[in-house]
């Protein structure tokens, strides 16, 4: 996708007044992991009302993931630490969100395959976040970009697929949650496979592509 999404547009806007603080990119890291290493706890509860909750936290926290990034190049800091530690902080936080609604679920009409979900959605968010990782190197090495950029998802019109995260909140408010987990479990190792076929094709010698 070309161009900014529409949320990393508002997270630059609305980031701009900590320029002028001592607030660091990695400071708002640890605050989104810890927002949505919350948001996915309360699905674990299993009740609507903790669902909620969570849904609401845990969508936040993923729009404010932005401001690290942001507030980085608009302070001009840029460290290997904050690279990797976002890394992981979007990593943990999925997996943490499948594994929570898994157990959350598993007792509800997809039973003890709400665990086996929640295990294979763990599964592909810490595996995807090692593949993109190896993209974001692999496109520094041919000069595609920055070391400081991340990996881009597939979008259109100012939406990624990341941006499908959001829909969570109102579909969990409106009782949809258990369909929901059931496409994104699937959904999760589609994209995986998707980013390890785009590893793939980085490590073609470019005379064959």
């Amino acid at each position: 996708m070309t161009g900014l999404p529409w949320d990393q547009r508002i997270a630059r806007v609305l980031v701009r007044p900590l320029v002028a603080t001592p607030v660091t990119p990695n400071h708002l890291t640890f605050v989104t992991l810890i927002m949505a290493l919350a948001g996915a706890g309360f699905f674990a509860i299993g009740t609507p009302e903790t669902a909620n909750w969570g849904a609401g936290l845990f969508v936040l926290a993923r729009f404010l993931d932005h401001f690290d990034g942001e507030l980085a190049r608009q302070k001009g800091l840029s460290s290997r630490f904050g690279y990797y530690f976002d890394y992981v902080t979007g990593g943990l936080s999925y997996g943490a969100l499948f594994m929570c609604m898994g157990i959350g679920l598993r007792h509800g009409t997809l039973d003890q395959w709400a665990l086996a979900l929640g295990v294979a959605g763990l599964a592909s968010a810490i595996i995807s976040m090692f593949i993109n990782l190896g993209i974001d190197k692999r496109h520094a090495v041919i000069g595609k970009e920055t070391p400081r950029d991340s990996v881009g998802y597939p979008g259109f019109a100012g939406f990624e697929l990341e941006d499908g995260i959001y829909l969570l909140a109102p579909i969990t408010w409106f009782g949809y949650l258990t369909p929901f987990f059931a496409a994104a479990g699937i959904g999760a190792a589609v994209y995986t496979l998707w980013s390890l076929w785009t590893l793939t094709r980085l490590h073609r010698p470019t005379s064959s592509r």
